[in-house]
């Protein structure tokens, strides 16, 4: 076994668990009778937490200059929180674990990734192809979870999620730690890679673009089943979204061009627009779950052309941190608007009216991205050529 093979075990387990918690904790929620408005609460809030915790996680990383020690830890909080949270009957301690699997689930996506990133950059191999495994186990796991959750009852997701965890936590035993910079970390560093106009509009960008993504994942099982789907054609729906990321990221090396980055995310801005317009008109529920497969043109897409441009401008000792606050966009921040106003628009309005508010918000992260381009790309392209 190479020194890569664990963590890409590590990646499939991994992502098995966010397949676990981000599409099925609304339906799971759905399921004990919540409103969308009390469901939008409950993942609103835990975007809050995600704020607050993946910066702390992502500091005590870059001090203690260990990723795998801190995952370690997160995993033994997260599996015991989520055993509890999908045995939770009360919409008191629905919210309570909900928080705890929050603030120690979230917060291992960006270090994790930092890790696939810095690993693959140290041994020479390319991001996707590590990363390739996450979209596998987040496939795979959608489309197990709804059949266990329909056969077995809602309650067996906490057997499923537990037994997953503990599963990672061992496999993490055997990934090689990040390589680290010697280069210090320093307040002064953050702060000049955070007061960087480029910096500040690109992270306007990922903003812009994942409120409307985070909206979907949120709200898209509730709306298979309002549609009259049940609850293995959410995992369907998923699956087909995750197993469709899995030859993006493998081919990550071929379509990633260096400097055309922030082109490739407006790309996926328009192909976010055309999945959610489309999503808006139709009231077959299987057709919505099949439309989901343009995922691969989106969500693989945008993150890893996000990534590789986050890198380019992060400071190197602050790559981490970089890395979080990119992870907290995407989700935390975002989280928070995409369910508390995303829930009170479906519940207000309907599933149409939403996904119609989708489509617009990604047509204008895809003018904005283009903006960018025109603004910084041409500089980048000179960069990445000059340096060939």
């Amino acid at each position: 076994m190479n020194s890569a093979a664990p963590l890409r075990m590590f990646n499939l387990l991994y992502f098995a668990l966010l397949a676990l918690f981000i599409p099925f904790l609304p339906v799971f929620l759905d399921d004990q009778g919540l409103s969308p408005s009390q469901i939008g609460f409950i993942v609103g809030t835990g975007g809050f937490i995600t704020i607050l915790a993946q910066p702390l996680w992502g500091m005590i990383s870059d001090r203690t200059k260990t990723i795998r020690k801190v995952v370690l830890f997160l995993l033994v909080g997260a599996t015991i929180a989520g055993y509890f949270l999908f045995n939770s009957t009360s919409y008191g301690m629905l919210i309570l674990f909900a928080m705890l699997v929050y603030f120690f689930l979230m917060p291992i996506d960006p270090l994790t990734e930092s890790l696939n990133f810095r690993v693959s950059e140290g041994m020479g191999i390319s991001y996707g192809s590590i990363r390739t495994y996450g979209a596998l186990g987040y496939g795979v796991m959608s489309l197990i979870t709804g059949y266990f959750m329909s056969y077995f009852g809602a309650y067996s997701l906490a057997l499923l999620f537990a037994g997953i965890g503990i599963c990672c936590f061992i496999i993490n035993l055997r990934i090689p730690d990040a390589p680290v910079t010697a280069k210090p970390v320093t307040v002064d560093g953050l702060k000049n890679f955070l007061s960087n106009r480029e910096t500040l509009l690109f992270l306007v960008l990922v903003f812009i673009s994942s409120v409307p993504a985070r909206m979907n994942d949120t709200f898209l099982g509730v709306y298979i089943r309002e549609l009259g789907g049940s609850t293995e054609l959410v995992g369907q729906s998923f699956f087909l979204a995750a197993g469709s990321e899995i030859i993006v990221f493998a081919l990550s090396f071929w379509w990633l061009r260096p400097g055309k980055e922030l082109l490739i995310v407006s790309i996926s801005g328009a192909f976010y627009f055309m999945r959610f317009f489309l999503s808006a008109w139709i009231t077959d529920p299987h057709l919505l779950a099949y439309i989901q497969v343009l995922q691969l043109l989106t969500f693989p897409v945008f993150y890893s052309a996000a990534i590789q441009y986050l890198y380019r401008i992060v400071p190197e000792e602050w790559r981490a941190t970089g890395q979080t606050v990119l992870a907290l966009l995407f989700f935390g921040v975002s989280s928070i608007i995409a369910s508390y106003v995303g829930g009170a628009v479906y519940e207000a309005f309907g599933g149409k009216t939403l996904y119609l508010s989708l489509s617009a918000m990604s047509f204008v992260g895809m003018l904005f991205g283009l903006l960018l381009y025109r603004i910084y790309g041409k500089r980048h392209s000179d960069q990445s050529i000059s340096a060939e």
